[in-house]
């Protein structure tokens, strides 16, 4: 004779505390909505501190060199570049990892924010970063009379083509994945 395995069914306990360590798992990605209302708060210091420079900028430029002048519309370039990095993590990853966002109320609402996938999100925060690099070097190219370090500007160099690779190798990878699924 041969004995047939009966299923067994789960203890009632064990799926009840299975199930509410679930609820708990998937209840923690509120724990996320603190730091972007942190980056928020991080957003409006961005703009102060924007606010500042640009009257800094408006005061000095009559009587500042050109190449003064342009160093200081790409520090309010930067600063900018940052400001739309925040931005970008905040309603990227707010959507992504903690709650969609209602736009139906809102016409003017950008269609982008609520589309950006986590690949998205990552290559937005890497060419972000490769424009804020980039915009170093060329202040640093821009000062070179004033006090040349060919270590520092080597080393300027070197770590904004590590950024520029690293958005290229992370774009082929995304792409190769998207051609692997298809």
């Amino acid at each position: 004779m041969s004995e047939q395995a009966v299923p067994s069914r789960p203890n009632p306990v064990l799926r009840g505390i299975g199930r509410a360590l679930e609820i708990t798992v998937f209840n923690s990605r509120w724990l996320l909505a603190p730091f972007y209302v942190g980056l928020v708060v991080s957003l409006a210091v961005l703009f102060l501190k924007f606010i500042r420079m640009l009257w800094e900028f408006i005061l000095h430029a009559p009587g500042a060199k050109s190449t003064d002048t342009i160093l200081d519309a790409l520090s309010l370039i930067d600063v900018t570049l940052v400001a739309n990095l925040i931005l970008i993590v905040v309603f990227s990853g707010y959507e992504n990892f903690v709650s969609r966002i209602d736009t139906s109320g809102n016409r003017n609402w950008p269609t982008w924010m609520t589309m950006i996938d986590f690949a998205g999100l990552k290559q937005k925060l890497l060419a972000s970063i490769v424009a804020i690099s980039a915009i170093h070097v060329l202040e640093a190219f821009l000062n070179i009379d004033a006090a040349f370090d060919a270590t520092r500007m080597t080393w300027l160099v070197a770590v904004h083509l590590v950024f520029v690779i690293s958005a290229l190798l992370l774009a082929l990878s995304d792409r190769w994945s998207v051609d692997r699924r298809e």
